[in-house]
């Protein structure tokens, strides 16, 4: 399905008059067990869109959390073809989730870029966001996605200018990432009354539904994008609940999925309160 499960679930949550929850986990963190039971238990604490990160060594995009849950990956010997191996996994079980993949080129140009992009359709990917690869280097990669009905996102930015957002929506496809604030991820707080303008434009400028990511960590900072986009992105709280988890010897599966579920809670009420 790739594309069509993106397009789908989003087109259901317009209908519910509502925004999707997306949760981000980093793959492989903190153990492949842990990982695991993290992943599966995702759509039942409330996820409506996965996304999960390929670990990389030189995650530029990325704070320090985020930096440290993809070392922990690293360590425990995750590789781009072992994620896939746990997205078939989850596709054992879940058929309905859409799932994206979220990390940095050079894994995948190290892994071969079709056999990338057909494997991870055949595992059950349906999107990817690969945050170093401008649109006019993703040629390549957006071939081969296209190929396999895959979707490639791409990322708009408050600096993203009129005829820059052009050229970032040629080409995307199931929604566009607008980063809300400038710089890495888990930095500054993004404030829904500052980007609900930006998110109008790159709509109109798309065609396509708009998910917010980087700066939100609170269910109510969640719920306030939520009333203005089509999409909430939390990954940074989420990560930093697990490693927590870990620092004091408790369950980090439960914690994560817990934070989820609270985080989740507050989007799907968004637009009742704001009604």
């Amino acid at each position: 399905m790739s594309v069509a499960r993106i397009a789908a679930r989003l087109a259901a949550l317009a209908d519910e008059n509502r925004a999707a929850f997306v949760a981000y986990v980093m793959a492989g963190d903190p153990d492949p067990a842990s990982a695991a039971a993290i992943l599966k238990g995702l759509p039942g604490a409330g996820a409506d869109i996965i996304e999960l990160g390929l670990p990389f060594s030189d995650p530029v995009a990325d704070g320090p959390s985020i930096q440290r849950a993809g070392i922990r990956a690293l360590e425990q010997g995750v590789t781009v073809a072992g994620v896939l191996d746990r997205v078939r996994e989850f596709r054992e079980t879940d058929t309905a989730t859409p799932l994206i993949l979220m990390g940095y080129l050079n894994p995948l140009l190290s892994y071969g870029l079709a056999a990338f992009a057909a494997h991870a359709a055949e595992a059950g990917v349906d999107g990817v966001i690969v945050v170093d690869c401008p649109p006019e280097e993703a040629g390549t990669l957006g071939d081969a996605l296209d190929r396999q009905g895959v979707a490639l996102i791409r990322l708009a930015t408050p600096t993203t200018d009129a005829d820059r957002l052009k050229i970032v929506a040629q080409g995307t496809r199931g929604f566009v990432y607008y980063v809300s604030v400038s710089g890495v991820t888990g930095g500054k707080q993004a404030q829904a009354q500052d980007i609900a303008p930006a998110i109008a434009r790159v709509r109109a400028a798309s065609g396509l539904p708009v998910v917010v990511g980087f700066g939100i960590r609170t269910p109510a900072q969640a719920a306030a994008v939520a009333r203005v986009a089509d999409g909430a992105v939390v990954g940074t709280a989420l990560v930093d609940v697990l490693a927590d988890a870990l620092a004091s010897g408790r369950d980090p599966v439960a914690g994560v999925l817990a934070t989820v579920a609270s985080l989740a809670q507050g989007v799907r009420a968004a637009r009742l309160v704001a009604a």
